[in-house]
Protein backbone atom coordinates (compact mmCIF):
# COMPACT_ATOMS: atom_id res chain seq x y z
CA UNK A 1 0.00 0.00 0.00
CA UNK A 2 1.24 3.43 -0.65
CA UNK A 3 1.94 6.08 2.19
CA UNK A 4 -0.32 9.26 2.34
CA UNK A 5 2.19 11.12 1.08
CA UNK A 6 3.12 9.36 -2.16
CA UNK A 7 -0.71 9.44 -2.94
CA UNK A 8 -1.50 12.76 -2.74
CA UNK A 9 1.72 13.14 -4.97
CA UNK A 10 0.57 10.69 -7.49
CA UNK A 11 -2.72 12.31 -7.28
CA UNK A 12 -0.98 15.73 -8.02
CA UNK A 13 0.86 14.57 -11.07
CA UNK A 14 -2.22 13.27 -12.86
CA UNK A 15 -3.65 16.54 -11.82
CA UNK A 16 -1.20 18.44 -13.48
CA UNK A 17 -1.48 15.69 -16.64
CA UNK A 18 -5.51 17.06 -16.44
CA UNK A 19 -4.16 19.85 -17.12
CA UNK A 20 -2.37 19.58 -19.88
CA UNK A 21 -4.76 17.70 -21.77
CA UNK A 22 -7.17 20.48 -21.22
CA UNK A 23 -4.48 22.74 -22.69
CA UNK A 24 -3.34 20.21 -25.68
CA UNK A 25 -7.06 20.29 -26.38
CA UNK A 26 -7.46 23.57 -27.69
CA UNK A 27 -6.39 23.15 -30.95
CA UNK A 28 -6.09 20.49 -33.50
CA UNK A 29 -2.40 20.43 -33.62
CA UNK A 30 -1.92 19.26 -29.83
CA UNK A 31 -5.09 17.52 -29.57
CA UNK A 32 -3.58 14.14 -29.54
CA UNK A 33 -0.97 15.17 -27.17
CA UNK A 34 -3.31 16.44 -25.34
CA UNK A 35 -5.57 12.98 -25.42
CA UNK A 36 -2.18 10.88 -24.55
CA UNK A 37 -1.95 13.65 -21.44
CA UNK A 38 -5.16 13.21 -20.40
CA UNK A 39 -5.40 9.30 -20.69
CA UNK A 40 -2.04 9.15 -18.70
CA UNK A 41 -3.18 11.25 -16.15
CA UNK A 42 -6.86 9.08 -15.41
CA UNK A 43 -4.27 6.01 -15.81
CA UNK A 44 -2.51 7.06 -12.57
CA UNK A 45 -5.33 8.46 -10.95
CA UNK A 46 -7.02 4.41 -11.40
CA UNK A 47 -3.60 3.01 -10.47
CA UNK A 48 -2.83 4.76 -7.13
CA UNK A 49 -6.87 4.14 -6.11
CA UNK A 50 -6.72 0.45 -6.79
CA UNK A 51 -3.82 1.07 -3.99
CA UNK A 52 -5.79 2.04 -1.25
CA UNK A 53 -6.65 0.29 2.12
CA UNK A 54 -10.68 1.57 1.49
CA UNK A 55 -10.50 -1.06 -1.88
CA UNK A 56 -11.49 -4.82 -0.93
CA UNK A 57 -13.26 -6.34 -3.12
CA UNK A 58 -10.60 -6.42 -6.44
CA UNK A 59 -13.05 -8.95 -7.95
CA UNK A 60 -15.80 -6.23 -8.94
CA UNK A 61 -13.38 -3.68 -9.67
CA UNK A 62 -11.98 -5.81 -12.10
CA UNK A 63 -14.75 -7.09 -13.85
CA UNK A 64 -16.53 -3.62 -14.25
CA UNK A 65 -13.34 -2.51 -15.62
CA UNK A 66 -13.35 -5.67 -18.40
CA UNK A 67 -17.10 -4.91 -19.45
CA UNK A 68 -16.52 -0.74 -19.33
CA UNK A 69 -13.01 -1.51 -21.38
CA UNK A 70 -14.71 -3.48 -23.93
CA UNK A 71 -18.30 -1.67 -24.67
CA UNK A 72 -15.76 1.61 -24.92
CA UNK A 73 -13.48 0.09 -27.50
CA UNK A 74 -16.32 -1.17 -29.28
CA UNK A 75 -17.59 2.25 -28.84
CA UNK A 76 -15.18 3.79 -30.68
CA UNK A 77 -14.57 1.88 -33.14
CA UNK A 78 -18.04 1.70 -34.08
CA UNK A 79 -19.72 4.83 -33.90
CA UNK A 80 -19.23 7.39 -37.07
CA UNK A 81 -17.96 10.72 -36.94
CA UNK A 82 -21.53 11.91 -37.42
CA UNK A 83 -22.98 10.27 -34.36
CA UNK A 84 -20.64 11.92 -32.20
CA UNK A 85 -22.39 14.65 -30.99
CA UNK A 86 -25.11 12.07 -29.28
CA UNK A 87 -22.20 9.81 -28.08
CA UNK A 88 -20.79 13.18 -26.28
CA UNK A 89 -24.27 13.21 -25.07
CA UNK A 90 -24.43 10.09 -23.85
CA UNK A 91 -20.85 10.14 -21.87
CA UNK A 92 -22.05 12.74 -20.35
CA UNK A 93 -24.83 11.08 -18.84
CA UNK A 94 -22.79 8.46 -17.14
CA UNK A 95 -20.84 10.47 -15.37
CA UNK A 96 -23.61 12.02 -14.03
CA UNK A 97 -25.49 8.67 -13.25
CA UNK A 98 -22.18 7.73 -11.57
CA UNK A 99 -22.16 11.05 -9.06
CA UNK A 100 -25.85 9.99 -8.38
CA UNK A 101 -24.70 6.44 -7.45
CA UNK A 102 -21.59 7.26 -5.40
CA UNK A 103 -23.85 9.75 -3.27
CA UNK A 104 -26.10 7.00 -2.85
CA UNK A 105 -23.59 4.79 -1.67
CA UNK A 106 -21.94 7.45 1.00
CA UNK A 107 -25.50 7.94 2.33
CA UNK A 108 -25.79 4.33 2.84
CA UNK A 109 -22.55 3.54 4.41
CA UNK A 110 -20.96 6.57 5.76
CA UNK A 111 -18.67 5.00 8.03
CA UNK A 112 -17.06 3.36 4.42
CA UNK A 113 -16.09 6.64 3.23
CA UNK A 114 -14.94 8.54 6.04
CA UNK A 115 -17.63 10.82 6.39
CA UNK A 116 -19.28 9.65 9.43
CA UNK A 117 -19.41 11.61 12.35
CA UNK A 118 -19.43 9.58 16.32
CA UNK A 119 -22.97 8.72 15.99
CA UNK A 120 -22.48 6.91 13.18
CA UNK A 121 -24.20 9.74 10.75
CA UNK A 122 -22.75 12.57 8.09
CA UNK A 123 -21.06 15.81 9.07
CA UNK A 124 -22.80 18.89 7.90
CA UNK A 125 -20.20 19.29 5.27
CA UNK A 126 -20.70 15.91 4.06
CA UNK A 127 -24.28 16.40 4.01
CA UNK A 128 -23.63 19.26 1.78
CA UNK A 129 -21.31 17.98 -0.56
CA UNK A 130 -23.74 15.56 -0.99
CA UNK A 131 -26.72 17.80 -1.87
CA UNK A 132 -24.33 19.43 -4.16
CA UNK A 133 -23.12 16.34 -5.86
CA UNK A 134 -26.27 14.87 -6.14
CA UNK A 135 -28.96 17.08 -7.59
CA UNK A 136 -25.88 18.26 -10.17
CA UNK A 137 -25.30 14.73 -11.25
CA UNK A 138 -29.16 13.86 -11.20
CA UNK A 139 -30.10 16.76 -13.28
CA UNK A 140 -26.92 15.97 -15.81
CA UNK A 141 -28.29 12.55 -16.40
CA UNK A 142 -31.51 13.23 -17.52
CA UNK A 143 -30.88 16.10 -19.59
CA UNK A 144 -27.86 13.97 -21.37
CA UNK A 145 -30.43 11.25 -21.82
CA UNK A 146 -32.63 13.45 -23.61
CA UNK A 147 -30.02 15.44 -25.58
CA UNK A 148 -28.73 12.54 -26.78
CA UNK A 149 -32.20 11.06 -27.61
CA UNK A 150 -33.07 14.85 -29.68
CA UNK A 151 -29.58 14.18 -31.49
CA UNK A 152 -29.93 10.65 -32.54
CA UNK A 153 -33.48 10.89 -33.81
CA UNK A 154 -35.02 8.46 -30.95
CA UNK A 155 -36.69 12.67 -29.91
CA UNK A 156 -37.90 15.15 -32.05
CA UNK A 157 -35.88 18.21 -32.44
CA UNK A 158 -38.46 20.56 -32.29
CA UNK A 159 -38.98 22.68 -28.68
CA UNK A 160 -41.66 21.09 -26.48
CA UNK A 161 -43.00 23.84 -24.59
CA UNK A 162 -46.21 24.13 -22.61
CA UNK A 163 -48.00 26.76 -20.53
CA UNK A 164 -46.71 27.41 -17.74
CA UNK A 165 -43.81 25.76 -17.71
CA UNK A 166 -41.09 28.17 -16.04
CA UNK A 167 -43.56 28.46 -13.26
CA UNK A 168 -43.42 24.35 -13.13
CA UNK A 169 -39.67 24.50 -13.46
CA UNK A 170 -39.34 27.36 -10.37
CA UNK A 171 -41.38 25.35 -8.14
CA UNK A 172 -39.75 22.24 -8.57
CA UNK A 173 -36.33 23.94 -8.22
CA UNK A 174 -37.39 25.47 -5.06
CA UNK A 175 -38.96 21.74 -4.19
CA UNK A 176 -35.45 20.70 -4.95
CA UNK A 177 -33.53 22.90 -3.03
CA UNK A 178 -35.93 22.92 -0.10
CA UNK A 179 -35.51 18.98 0.15
CA UNK A 180 -31.99 19.32 0.34
CA UNK A 181 -32.04 22.07 2.66
CA UNK A 182 -33.81 19.64 4.97
CA UNK A 183 -31.82 16.62 4.28
CA UNK A 184 -28.14 18.40 5.16
CA UNK A 185 -30.22 19.43 8.64
CA UNK A 186 -31.27 15.65 9.60
CA UNK A 187 -29.46 13.91 6.89
CA UNK A 188 -32.44 11.67 6.50
CA UNK A 189 -33.23 9.31 3.58
CA UNK A 190 -36.70 10.96 2.61
CA UNK A 191 -36.05 14.46 2.04
CA UNK A 192 -32.77 13.26 -0.40
CA UNK A 193 -34.67 10.63 -2.01
CA UNK A 194 -37.45 13.46 -2.78
CA UNK A 195 -34.48 16.41 -3.66
CA UNK A 196 -33.35 13.34 -6.16
CA UNK A 197 -36.17 12.36 -7.73
CA UNK A 198 -37.08 15.98 -8.34
CA UNK A 199 -33.93 16.97 -9.85
CA UNK A 200 -34.22 13.91 -12.58
CA UNK A 201 -37.35 15.38 -13.27
CA UNK A 202 -35.45 19.17 -14.12
CA UNK A 203 -32.85 17.50 -16.25
CA UNK A 204 -35.77 16.30 -18.32
CA UNK A 205 -37.64 19.49 -18.53
CA UNK A 206 -34.81 21.77 -18.53
CA UNK A 207 -33.88 20.32 -22.22
CA UNK A 208 -37.04 19.47 -23.88
CA UNK A 209 -38.01 23.04 -24.71
CA UNK A 210 -34.69 23.40 -26.64
CA UNK A 211 -34.25 23.34 -30.04
CA UNK A 212 -31.73 21.65 -32.38
CA UNK A 213 -30.17 24.48 -33.29
CA UNK A 214 -28.92 25.32 -29.62
CA UNK A 215 -27.47 21.59 -29.21
CA UNK A 216 -23.78 22.48 -29.55
CA UNK A 217 -24.32 24.59 -26.69
CA UNK A 218 -26.08 22.16 -24.79
CA UNK A 219 -23.64 19.51 -25.21
CA UNK A 220 -21.01 21.80 -23.97
CA UNK A 221 -23.48 23.26 -20.62
CA UNK A 222 -23.73 19.35 -20.07
CA UNK A 223 -19.67 18.80 -20.70
CA UNK A 224 -20.02 21.35 -17.78
CA UNK A 225 -22.51 19.85 -15.45
CA UNK A 226 -20.41 16.48 -14.98
CA UNK A 227 -17.26 18.47 -14.07
CA UNK A 228 -19.14 20.10 -11.20
CA UNK A 229 -20.82 16.74 -10.67
CA UNK A 230 -17.81 14.86 -10.34
CA UNK A 231 -16.22 17.84 -8.22
CA UNK A 232 -18.67 17.76 -5.68
CA UNK A 233 -18.34 13.92 -5.39
CA UNK A 234 -14.74 14.23 -4.77
CA UNK A 235 -14.95 16.02 -1.89
CA UNK A 236 -17.36 13.25 -0.93
CA UNK A 237 -14.43 10.98 -1.15
CA UNK A 238 -11.92 13.48 -0.45
CA UNK A 239 -10.08 12.62 -3.37
CA UNK A 240 -8.46 15.43 -4.23
CA UNK A 241 -7.65 14.72 -8.08
CA UNK A 242 -11.00 14.25 -8.60
CA UNK A 243 -11.97 17.84 -7.45
CA UNK A 244 -9.58 19.13 -9.10
CA UNK A 245 -10.19 17.36 -12.62
CA UNK A 246 -14.02 18.30 -12.20
CA UNK A 247 -13.46 21.68 -11.31
CA UNK A 248 -11.21 22.01 -14.31
CA UNK A 249 -13.86 20.27 -16.81
CA UNK A 250 -16.91 22.15 -15.26
CA UNK A 251 -15.03 25.62 -16.02
CA UNK A 252 -13.60 24.95 -19.24
CA UNK A 253 -17.19 23.62 -20.28
CA UNK A 254 -18.49 26.66 -18.90
CA UNK A 255 -16.27 29.24 -20.83
CA UNK A 256 -16.83 27.25 -24.01
CA UNK A 257 -20.69 27.44 -23.43
CA UNK A 258 -19.52 31.11 -23.05
CA UNK A 259 -18.02 31.41 -26.28
CA UNK A 260 -20.19 29.79 -27.95
CA UNK A 261 -23.48 31.74 -26.83
CA UNK A 262 -21.16 34.54 -27.91
CA UNK A 263 -21.19 33.23 -31.49
CA UNK A 264 -24.98 32.88 -31.52
CA UNK A 265 -25.34 36.34 -30.34
CA UNK A 266 -27.52 35.00 -27.52
CA UNK A 267 -27.13 34.40 -23.49
CA UNK A 268 -26.99 31.32 -21.72
CA UNK A 269 -30.51 32.37 -20.11
CA UNK A 270 -31.76 32.65 -23.13
CA UNK A 271 -30.79 29.39 -24.55
CA UNK A 272 -32.23 27.76 -21.57
CA UNK A 273 -35.17 29.38 -21.83
CA UNK A 274 -35.69 29.79 -25.70
CA UNK A 275 -36.44 26.77 -27.00
CA UNK A 276 -35.29 27.57 -30.43
CA UNK A 277 -34.47 25.72 -33.25
CA UNK A 278 -35.90 22.38 -34.33
CA UNK A 279 -36.72 20.00 -36.95
CA UNK A 280 -37.66 21.69 -40.13
CA UNK A 281 -40.03 20.41 -43.01
CA UNK A 282 -38.12 18.98 -45.91
CA UNK A 283 -38.69 20.71 -49.25
CA UNK A 284 -37.77 19.37 -52.39
CA UNK A 285 -34.89 21.49 -53.99
CA UNK A 286 -37.62 21.64 -57.65
CA UNK A 287 -40.56 22.78 -55.67
CA UNK A 288 -38.71 24.93 -53.71
CA UNK A 289 -36.77 26.96 -56.77
CA UNK A 290 -40.70 27.18 -58.06
CA UNK A 291 -41.58 29.22 -55.38
CA UNK A 292 -38.42 31.59 -55.12
CA UNK A 293 -36.17 31.28 -57.99
CA UNK A 294 -32.88 30.37 -58.23
CA UNK A 295 -29.76 29.07 -60.18
CA UNK A 296 -28.92 25.50 -60.13
CA UNK A 297 -25.99 23.73 -61.75
CA UNK A 298 -24.38 20.27 -62.26
CA UNK A 299 -21.06 19.28 -60.63
CA UNK A 300 -19.36 20.17 -64.00
CA UNK A 301 -19.84 23.96 -63.19
CA UNK A 302 -18.97 23.58 -59.98
CA UNK A 303 -15.86 22.40 -61.11
CA UNK A 304 -14.86 24.58 -63.77
CA UNK A 305 -15.66 27.46 -61.74
CA UNK A 306 -13.61 26.52 -58.57
CA UNK A 307 -10.92 24.80 -61.08
CA UNK A 308 -10.51 28.70 -62.57
CA UNK A 309 -10.35 30.76 -59.37
CA UNK A 310 -7.40 31.99 -57.30
CA UNK A 311 -8.76 31.59 -54.12
CA UNK A 312 -11.66 29.57 -52.77
CA UNK A 313 -12.83 29.23 -49.53
CA UNK A 314 -14.84 26.15 -48.18
CA UNK A 315 -17.19 26.15 -45.58
CA UNK A 316 -18.44 22.53 -43.79
CA UNK A 317 -21.30 21.82 -42.13
CA UNK A 318 -23.78 19.11 -40.38
CA UNK A 319 -24.70 18.05 -44.16
CA UNK A 320 -20.90 17.08 -44.62
CA UNK A 321 -20.92 14.91 -41.69
CA UNK A 322 -24.09 13.40 -42.76
CA UNK A 323 -22.70 12.32 -46.08
CA UNK A 324 -19.63 11.06 -44.53
CA UNK A 325 -18.06 13.59 -47.29
CA UNK A 326 -14.72 14.39 -45.45
CA UNK A 327 -12.73 12.18 -47.59
CA UNK A 328 -13.83 12.80 -50.75
CA UNK A 329 -13.68 16.51 -50.03
CA UNK A 330 -10.10 16.06 -49.23
CA UNK A 331 -9.08 14.78 -52.33
CA UNK A 332 -10.92 17.63 -53.92
CA UNK A 333 -9.20 20.27 -52.19
CA UNK A 334 -5.84 17.76 -52.90
CA UNK A 335 -6.65 18.51 -56.04
CA UNK A 336 -7.47 22.08 -56.38
CA UNK A 337 -3.94 22.51 -54.53
CA UNK A 338 -2.05 20.58 -57.17
CA UNK A 339 -3.45 23.16 -59.84
CA UNK A 340 -2.57 26.49 -58.13
CA UNK A 341 -5.92 27.57 -56.07
CA UNK A 342 -5.44 28.76 -53.01
CA UNK A 343 -7.75 26.60 -51.02
CA UNK A 344 -9.60 27.82 -47.03
CA UNK A 345 -11.71 26.53 -44.77
CA UNK A 346 -13.86 28.54 -42.67
CA UNK A 347 -15.19 26.91 -39.35
CA UNK A 348 -18.14 28.60 -37.60
CA UNK A 349 -18.19 28.08 -33.79
CA UNK A 350 -21.39 26.36 -33.68
CA UNK A 351 -21.25 24.35 -36.94
CA UNK A 352 -22.12 21.01 -36.47
CA UNK A 353 -23.90 19.12 -33.42
CA UNK A 354 -20.81 19.63 -30.98
CA UNK A 355 -18.41 21.92 -30.12
CA UNK A 356 -15.54 21.68 -32.66
CA UNK A 357 -17.26 19.07 -34.91
CA UNK A 358 -16.46 20.28 -37.87
CA UNK A 359 -12.49 20.55 -36.74
CA UNK A 360 -12.62 17.26 -35.59
CA UNK A 361 -14.29 16.00 -38.84
CA UNK A 362 -11.52 17.89 -40.99
CA UNK A 363 -8.65 16.33 -38.97
CA UNK A 364 -10.35 12.58 -39.39
CA UNK A 365 -9.23 13.36 -43.01
CA UNK A 366 -6.00 14.83 -42.75
CA UNK A 367 -6.79 18.09 -44.00
CA UNK A 368 -3.81 20.38 -42.99
CA UNK A 369 -4.44 22.34 -39.86
CA UNK A 370 -2.71 25.56 -41.54
CA UNK A 371 -5.53 26.28 -43.77
CA UNK A 372 -8.30 25.55 -41.29
CA UNK A 373 -9.40 29.11 -39.81
CA UNK A 374 -11.56 30.29 -37.38
CA UNK A 375 -14.78 32.34 -37.97
CA UNK A 376 -13.31 35.75 -37.06
CA UNK A 377 -9.91 35.03 -38.98
CA UNK A 378 -11.24 34.43 -42.33
CA UNK A 379 -14.30 36.67 -42.47
CA UNK A 380 -12.89 39.42 -43.68
CA UNK A 381 -11.46 37.80 -46.50
CA UNK A 382 -14.55 36.94 -48.51
CA UNK A 383 -14.82 40.01 -50.20
CA UNK A 384 -11.30 39.22 -51.63
CA UNK A 385 -12.68 35.52 -52.44
CA UNK A 386 -13.35 34.23 -55.65
CA UNK A 387 -15.59 31.16 -54.71
CA UNK A 388 -17.36 30.65 -51.28
CA UNK A 389 -18.20 26.79 -51.41
CA UNK A 390 -20.94 25.79 -48.86
CA UNK A 391 -20.98 21.78 -48.31
CA UNK A 392 -23.99 20.82 -45.72
CA UNK A 393 -23.94 24.27 -43.87
CA UNK A 394 -26.99 26.60 -43.63
CA UNK A 395 -27.52 28.67 -40.52
CA UNK A 396 -24.11 29.53 -39.95
CA UNK A 397 -24.46 31.34 -43.40
CA UNK A 398 -27.58 32.77 -43.41
CA UNK A 399 -27.30 36.72 -44.47
CA UNK A 400 -30.84 37.13 -42.46
CA UNK A 401 -28.34 37.48 -39.66
CA UNK A 402 -27.00 40.44 -40.47
CA UNK A 403 -29.89 42.01 -42.83
CA UNK A 404 -33.38 40.84 -40.76
CA UNK A 405 -34.08 42.67 -37.78
CA UNK A 406 -37.05 40.48 -37.28
CA UNK A 407 -35.54 37.17 -37.97
CA UNK A 408 -34.43 35.15 -34.38
CA UNK A 409 -31.07 34.87 -35.81
CA UNK A 410 -30.70 38.46 -36.13
CA UNK A 411 -27.63 40.02 -34.55
CA UNK A 412 -25.78 36.43 -34.73
CA UNK A 413 -22.14 36.68 -35.96
CA UNK A 414 -22.32 34.30 -39.17
CA UNK A 415 -19.54 33.98 -41.80
CA UNK A 416 -19.88 36.24 -44.47
CA UNK A 417 -20.14 33.99 -47.67
CA UNK A 418 -22.49 36.54 -49.47
CA UNK A 419 -19.47 38.45 -50.36
CA UNK A 420 -18.06 36.33 -51.83
CA UNK A 421 -17.06 36.99 -55.81
CA UNK A 422 -19.08 33.89 -56.60
CA UNK A 423 -21.29 30.92 -54.23
CA UNK A 424 -21.69 27.55 -55.07
CA UNK A 425 -23.85 25.93 -52.55
CA UNK A 426 -24.19 21.82 -52.22
CA UNK A 427 -26.96 20.84 -50.48
CA UNK A 428 -30.06 18.02 -51.12
CA UNK A 429 -32.76 20.45 -51.09
CA UNK A 430 -33.85 24.03 -50.38
CA UNK A 431 -35.40 22.86 -46.92
CA UNK A 432 -34.71 24.89 -44.16
CA UNK A 433 -31.32 23.82 -41.87
CA UNK A 434 -32.18 23.05 -38.18
CA UNK A 435 -33.28 26.35 -37.09
CA UNK A 436 -36.34 26.51 -38.86
CA UNK A 437 -35.30 29.30 -41.17
CA UNK A 438 -34.99 29.67 -45.09
CA UNK A 439 -31.98 30.94 -46.27
CA UNK A 440 -31.91 34.25 -48.73
CA UNK A 441 -28.43 32.78 -49.66
CA UNK A 442 -29.87 30.27 -52.19
CA UNK A 443 -31.37 32.84 -53.88
CA UNK A 444 -28.98 35.52 -54.41
CA UNK A 445 -27.93 35.98 -58.02
CA UNK A 446 -24.09 34.81 -57.63
CA UNK A 447 -25.12 31.59 -56.26
CA UNK A 448 -25.50 28.83 -57.82
CA UNK A 449 -27.21 25.78 -56.02
CA UNK A 450 -25.74 21.78 -56.44
CA UNK A 451 -28.41 20.16 -55.18
CA UNK A 452 -27.16 16.63 -54.30
CA UNK A 453 -25.57 14.70 -51.46
CA UNK A 454 -22.26 16.29 -50.65
CA UNK A 455 -20.09 12.85 -50.55
CA UNK A 456 -21.56 12.22 -54.50
CA UNK A 457 -21.10 15.82 -55.40
CA UNK A 458 -17.78 16.11 -54.22
CA UNK A 459 -16.75 12.89 -56.28
CA UNK A 460 -18.16 14.25 -59.38
CA UNK A 461 -16.50 17.30 -58.80
CA UNK A 462 -13.28 15.59 -58.38
CA UNK A 463 -14.00 13.84 -62.03
CA UNK A 464 -14.63 16.78 -63.51
CA UNK A 465 -11.70 18.32 -62.87
CA UNK A 466 -9.46 15.43 -63.27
Amino acid sequence: MLSVNMVAFAYLIASVLIIFALKGLASPETARRGNTFGMLGMGIAALVTLQLESVQNYAWIVAAIGVGGLLGGITARKVPMTHMPQTVAFMHSLVGLAAVLIAVSALYDPVAYGIADASGGLHLASRIELFLGTFIGAITFTASLIAFGKLQGLLSGRPLVFGGQHVVNLVLGIGMIGAGILFCVNGAWLPFLVMLAIALVLGVLLIVPIGGADMPVIVSMLNSYSGWAAAGIGFTLGNNMLIIAGALVGSSGAILSYIMCKAMNRSLFNVLLGGFGGDAPAAGGAAAAGERPVHSGAAEDAAFMIGNARSVVIIPGYGLAVARAQHALKEMVDLLLKQGVEVKFAIHPVAGRMPGHMNVLLAEADVPYDIVFEMDEINSEFAETDVALVIGANDVVNPAAKTDPASPIYGMPILEAAKAHHVIVVKRSLAAGYAGLDNDLFYMDRTMMLFDDAKKACEKIIQALD
